[in-house]
């Protein structure tokens, strides 16, 4: 491994740390070769606007990590993966969930499918179409994204790829006060959590949408998200 990769592993084990996530393994090590992945490819196809690996370490991994706590169930669609974010992080530290990632892009699949035989992850699948022409066999428990711009447009698309007793979950920077009174019925925020990034300032929040249970339709309850 290069020494600027045993670098990034050091910078990557100190923020696993500080998010009380396991450190002591290999997750560390698969983590700083994605990036590493993720760099070389980066020169020539442009995968992602942060150029240094170092810089990826927060911004990218320790970012998409803050969701753990959040996942429910064990299939998991990341939704607009890119390059391959929050999913592949999310499935090296927790290999006994399944995830699928989509993304529409022909050059982000290629390099999340190159980086899945790299790193010799048998817990992911991947997906090449648009969301609105995806049609899984089987819905999720959880479904995630960091990229629509609204929570009504997360649920619009996204809400009939999630199970009965499943959850979307929308990783934000900043919050829109309006976003979340503007859900189509039956969906509710559950759950609005604001998270730390070991090394990154700013605004950034976790949000749950649930269906609204018969016990709890009217109302708007609240809980962990955990």
């Amino acid at each position: 491994m290069l020494i600027a990769d045993i670098e990034v592993e050091e910078r990557l084990r100190d923020g696993l740390r500080a998010l009380d996530l396991p450190h002591g393994g290999t997750e560390a090590e698969s983590l700083a070769r994605f990036l590493a992945l993720l760099e070389k490819w980066n020169r020539a196809f442009n995968l992602t606007a942060v150029r240094e690996p170092s810089e990826m370490v927060a911004r990218h991994v320790l970012d998409s990590l803050t969701a753990l706590p959040f996942i429910h169930g064990v299939a998991v669609l990341d939704v607009g993966t890119g390059a391959g974010l929050p999913g592949l992080p999310l499935a090296v530290m927790q290999p006994q969930r399944q995830y699928v990632l989509l993304d529409s892009g022909g050059k982000k699949i290629r390099f999340v499918r190159h980086a899945i035989g790299e790193l010799n992850l048998g817990n992911i699948d991947v997906v090449q179409s648009r969301v609105e022409n995806y049609a899984p066999s089987d819905p999720f428990d959880t479904v995630i994204c960091r990229a629509f711009s609204s929570l009504r447009e997360f649920v619009e698309r996204c809400g009939s790829l999630t199970a009965r007793g499943g959850r979307l979950v929308a990783m934000k920077g900043r919050l829109e006060n309006s976003d979340a009174d503007r859900l189509p019925s039956p969906w509710h925020v559950a759950s609005t959590t604001q998270v730390t990034v070991p090394g990154l300032i700013g605004e950034r929040h976790i949000i749950v949408i649930e269906r609204k249970s018969a016990e709890t339709h009217g109302t708007n309850p609240t809980g962990s998200g955990q």
